[in-house]
């Protein structure tokens, strides 16, 4: 009887012992109760010591949760209708606030999130074009609609991590309408480009055309320079020559003369009888 007796107390205590002793994961928060009060959230992870029956814990899930949005449609700053296709990325914060907004329960929480998110998109979405929405402006309306909705959002326990829009879905006219903008867009830039290029192209031959000019200015002064020294070369040669000998200078001047004159077979020259141009003809008509 005695040894019954110790092994149910040796079973309490282990019993009581088991019951004492919780763990806290780094993936999870807890909270602790004492008689249905909440007397305890911040517990680190590791292993933690309670009263049975006096105090109780509950533990949540603290990793990131995804809520996914259902699609749904906003007007534009140009009154158009795009349906929107997104998802939020939140964790809990303060599990006291998220067990006393929503019973700690995940459902109710997305489902108090869910208009939250979307009241800012229609705000935030009214103020801009299609454009934004679809180009480099959404990193901006995703700022905007994370820190308008976290206020509203930690009143629940909840931090909102991320907020992003994976589709936005235009209606087909406004569809065309986006296109026809696009295209206009590109053919302006392609335009402009052209214009650039044609410029540039403008630029290089006038270029060129100013340095030919430049190559050819030289290139005849150059030749003008050597025409002379030419000609000046062949005068000194001539002086020299008619100094030794002008007879022979005379003549030969005359024979170039008489080349000239009568290269063209059909060419008339009146000239009198006894002119000097013909003394030669008349020397050798002499002898």
């Amino acid at each position: 009887m005695t040894q019954n007796r110790i092994l149910i107390a040796v079973a309490l205590v282990l019993v009581g012992g088991y019951l004492s002793l919780f763990t806290v994961s780094e993936t999870q928060k807890a909270i602790q109760f004492r008689l249905g009060e909440i007397v305890k959230t911040d517990f680190t992870p590791g292993l933690h010591f309670t009263i049975p029956i006096y105090n109780n814990v509950k533990k949540f899930d603290a990793r990131v949760l995804t809520l996914d949005l259902k699609p749904e449609r906003f007007l534009t700053s140009e009154k158009k209708n795009v349906l929107v296709d997104s998802y939020v990325k939140w964790r809990i914060k303060d599990p006291a606030k998220f067990y006393t907004t929503v019973s700690g329960d995940v459902v109710q929480a997305n489902n108090r999130l869910d208009p939250i998110i979307k009241d800012g998109m229609r705000g935030e979405f009214s103020k801009r074009t299609i454009r934004e929405l679809v180009s480099a402006g959404r990193g901006q309306t995703r700022s905007i609609l994370i820190k308008n909705s976290s206020p509203m959002a930690e009143e629940l326990g909840i931090e909102i991590v991320d907020i992003r829009v994976m589709r936005v879905e235009l209606p087909p006219e406004v569809s065309a309408s986006v296109y026809h903008r696009m295209e206009a867009e590109r053919a302006r830039v392609a335009k402009e480009l052209r214009s650039r290029g044609a410029e540039a192209a403008e630029r290089i031959r006038a270029d060129a055309d100013r340095q030919r000019e430049v190559l050819f200015g030289d290139a005849y002064r150059e030749a003008e320079t050597l025409r002379g020294e030419g000609d000046a070369t062949a005068a000194d040669i001539y002086s020299k020559a008619y100094g030794k000998n002008p007879e022979f200078f005379a003549f030969y001047g005359s024979l170039n003369a008489y080349t000239k004159t009568f290269k063209n077979k059909d060419a008339t020259v009146v000239l009198e009888p006894d002119s000097d141009f013909f003394r030669y003809f008349k020397k050798e008509k002499e002898k």
